[in-house]
């Protein structure tokens, strides 16, 4: 199993050393606005060279300064694919994700895929941060909301998330990991069915460090990776929850890349997964994603994104994947 990914990160986004005016970003944004026809290349040149917090700063000076709303006046101007994409770069990190994942609970059928992804991907304290945030936009508590929309086993797992029952990371216990692998064969394949529960509670209450352990221990005993033993024995949403965590474990920056690949891969693009992992990870670890990219799948993000978006909303894209440094010529 490959070393736990905590190192420092790669971003595409960042606060260089250009100087910054809001005041100057605000006043061109109302420009590109104003009158007849809207100049999407400002706009989007502007929104995808700043970090999150120096667009809230634009915000709150086209509030001060210009008196209007500047999130409505770009909702009223823009369309489509890139008028998701602009929303997605104006509400602040946590209230996107809340609003991705409020999306998820609330069409006819429920967006597992967009709840696996983002509750696997973040820690204990991030995700008390989502629940508290969801309580504050929502009006209900998050896992209330979980509860009535997920079934079984899935919910179960869910819930243990969210109510952060998970171990903290820096303690593991090298006894206790090949204790738990036990425990998981005893409760898949070393018996007839599958007692769903066991995996459940490991899953949702050991830390990521500690897994890493058990998944380890788990081959070493069993002569089996756990992807293998996961696949045998469950299956629906709760395989799906319990890969996408072995895959975070083993490398969360291949976890992102594969989920990038596959919402671009066949008939149509997943436009929503391609603007929530491009905007979300643009400050933390999107330049080592995309190094990844092109690892695995012998092309470049940037070329695969080419292929799939057009016009504004692809050059935006590509804005962010490039990122706000200069770029080699």
């Amino acid at each position: 199993m490959q070393k736990l990914s905590f190192q420092k990160s790669e971003p595409t986004i960042k606060r260089n050393t250009a100087p910054f005016n809001p005041s100057e970003d605000a006043a061109a944004l109302r420009a590109a606005m104003k009158g007849l026809g809207t100049d999407e290349k400002v706009i989007r040149n502007i929104l995808t060279a700043k970090t999150n917090k120096q667009r809230q700063e634009i915000v709150e000076k086209y509030t001060a300064e210009i008196e209007r709303d500047l999130i409505a006046d770009l909702k009223s101007e823009l369309g489509g694919n890139f008028k998701d994409l602009v929303s997605a770069l104006m509400k602040t990190p946590v209230n996107f994700l809340c609003s991705e994942i409020n999306r998820a609970l609330s069409g006819l059928t429920l967006d597992s895929n967009t709840l696996t992804e983002v509750l696997v991907t973040r820690n204990n304290v991030e995700i008390k941060q989502i629940v508290q945030t969801y309580e504050s936009l929502y009006k209900r508590p998050l896992v209330e909301h979980v509860c009535d929309v997920a079934k079984g086993d899935y919910r179960r797992l869910l819930t243990l998330i969210l109510t952060g029952t998970r171990d903290q990371p820096g303690k593991v216990n090298t006894e206790k990991a090949k204790e738990l692998a036990t425990a998981l064969f005893k409760a898949g394949e070393g018996k007839m069915g599958t007692d769903e529960t066991e995996f459940v509670k490991i899953f949702g209450h050991e830390s990521y460090e500690q897994l890493a352990l058990v998944f380890d221990a788990y081959k070493v005993e069993k002569g089996r990776t756990i992807e293998q033993a996961l696949q045998a024995e469950l299956s629906g949403e709760l395989l799906d929850i319990s890969l996408a965590i072995v895959e975070c474990i083993h490398n969360q920056v291949t976890y992102y890349a594969k989920q990038l690949n596959k919402c671009m891969k066949g008939l149509g693009t997943d436009n929503r997964t391609l603007i929530r992992i491009l905007v979300s990870r643009s400050e933390i670890d999107l330049g080592d994603i995309k190094k990844e990219y092109e690892r695995l799948y012998n092309k470049t993000l940037e070329s695969h994104v080419k292929s799939e978006a057009s016009g504004d909303y692809q050059k935006a894209l590509i804005n962010i994947i490039r990122g706000n440094e200069p770029q080699p010529t």
